[in-house]
């Protein structure tokens, strides 16, 4: 918007080894040329006909659902109190530094940011090739072994890319001992993310399962630390051979803008953005505002875009995490794998202008579930638990809203701190790849969103909108494409509609 053969086998008695062949025979999810045909006329659990509108009082709805105050039937599993930090010293970590980036890098970025082409995610990041560790050779070169304390072995390269605001590191792995584990941080010593040989021989076969290729489905993204350099640490055990480390680094993803830069550029751009709210300004909405997710994921052409997702409930509050944003933003199980979710990301009181303390991210993407572009609907369930105080928000499938139906978006515009926008359903639309228009048909599979209090930009993208029935909130669609700005405060935007999505695919998971 504006806004199949076995991955690895075992090398011997020590080494998972990911195959050199192709992917297998396909995805079990939907590109978008399955039995969603846009048009709503779905068979559902619910009695209402969904290409007709009603008003929002029946019953076809699914209950939010807030851990906190009641019990789950499935036990989650908490994240460990106790950080992983980066192990190796300092002075043992070998360094590859790229050059500075032309100015014309950042500044075609960030015209990209500015104005990306309707239903496209905002790019916020570049692809770079790194030749120092480009081959599996050049790469082993710059491992250095040393001894823990432990009597493990472990060996760091930082990459430096200068003026990044973050580096994602795109490592093709083709074989590591079975006890092998990477490690990813942004300096020495510091909180990283841990990933278990096991762990990327999964991903590797859920990819090549999926019909990626083979490289796609050979490369793990690693998370990005807000600077400059993200360190690479491999750890293996004392009797492993280190031989079988195989793994490259080619290639990395150099985010070019920060939050701050952003907000600079867009406030440099006739005002647009100015006329957001913030959502710590709007405490009636904050439990619905738990269930919101600032995105950042990796195309396969080491690009990185963000967008906004919504943590959803299951009819038997199981605790599921199933996520919805835009198929425009992820579509494919690579896509999925590389996403990384910051949970309130938000300020720390209403127009307070500083980020909360609180933000947790999780780093260890998501499964693919469901895409197609006939709704714009993208449906995922994370990898990992989400943290303590989140809320899996509501849903209404029970048929279209009627026109004049009060809906609230709850959004991180160009990878702002959480938003809040207050609207109503103009009418319905009709989307393509070129464009969105109003229709009169109650088929159509959109949503048209005017709105009277803030907007939407890029980054908004995939983010839900709410509307209330008695005294709960539900989730009714997610944002495609449209031309509201704090510019054109009487343009519209265009969602998809969540009940058309439920009646397709969504019920299989969420009212099975």
């Amino acid at each position: 918007m504006r806004k199949h053969s076995k991955a690895w086998w075992l090398a011997g008695s020590m080494a998972l080894v990911i195959a050199g062949c192709g992917g297998g025979s396909g995805s079990s999810n939907d590109s978008g040329s399955g039995t969603d045909t846009g048009t709503g006329t779905g068979t559902g659990t619910g009695t209402t006909d969904p290409t007709k509108p009603v008003q929002s009082n029946l019953a076809e709805r699914i209950e939010p659902y807030d851990p906190l105050t009641k019990s789950s039937s499935v036990v989650q599993v908490s994240k460990s109190d106790i950080a992983v930090r980066g192990q190796a010293a300092a002075q043992s970590i070998q360094k590859i530094s790229l050059t500075a980036p032309g100015a014309t890098l950042k500044q075609s970025t960030l015209a990209a940011a500015l104005d990306p082409k309707p239903g496209t995610p905002v790019q916020i990041g570049v692809a770079r090739d790194v030749g120092q560790t480009s081959t599996m050779a050049t790469m082993s070169a710059q491992l250095k072994w040393k001894t823990s304390s432990s009597g493990s072995r472990i060996a760091a390269v930082a990459f430096d890319s200068p003026s990044a605001q973050g580096v994602r590191l795109g490592v093709l792995v083709r074989q590591l001992p079975v006890d092998a584990v990477l490690r990813f941080y942004g300096a020495a010593g510091g909180e990283a993310v841990q990933v278990t040989a096991q762990e990327l021989q999964a991903q590797a076969q859920q990819l090549l399962d999926s019909g990626a290729d083979d490289v796609t489905a050979h490369t793990y993204w690693s998370p990005e630390f807000g600077g400059a350099q993200t360190i690479l640490e491999v750890e293996i055990s004392a009797n492993a051979d280190a031989a079988q480390v195989q793994f490259s680094v080619p290639r990395l993803s150099h985010l070019t803008l920060s939050v701050e830069q952003l907000d600079q550029a867009v406030q440099a751009k006739a005002t647009a953005g100015s006329c957001n709210i913030d959502m710590m300004c709007q405490p009636d909405y904050l439990n619905q505002a738990r269930s919101v997710a600032y995105m950042r994921f990796v195309k396969s052409n080491g690009v990185t875009y963000q967008c906004t997702g919504t943590l959803l409930n299951d009819a038997k509050s199981s605790g599921t995490p199933y996520f919805l944003t835009a198929n425009h933003c992820i579509s494919t199980q690579a896509e999925a794998s590389s996403l990384t979710t910051d949970w309130f990301y938000r300020t720390t009181a209403c127009n307070s202008g500083t980020a909360s303390s609180g933000v947790q991210r999780l780093s260890k993407g998501a499964t693919l579930l469901y895409a197609t572009s006939n709704t714009d609907v993208s449906f995922l369930q994370l990898n990992e638990a989400p943290p303590s105080g989140v809320v899996y928000a509501g849903t209404y499938y029970g048929g279209a809203l009627s026109s004049g139906t009060s809906v609230v978006g709850i959004h991180h515009p160009d990878g702002d701190l959480q938003k809040w926008s207050q609207g109503t359903v103009k009418g319905f639309g009709i989307c393509d790849t070129d464009d969105c228009k109003s229709s009169n048909s109650a088929a159509a599979a959109f949503y048209e969103i005017l709105w009277q209090q803030g907007t939407t930009e890029g980054g908004s993208s995939g983010s839900s909108i709410f509307h209330t029935i008695g005294s709960q909130r539900y989730v009714s669609g997610q944002l495609y494409a449209g031309r509201a700005s704090c510019t054109t405060p009487n343009g519209t935007d265009f969602y998809g509609r969540f009940d058309v999505s439920y009646q397709s695919k969504l019920k299989q998971w969420l009212n099975p």
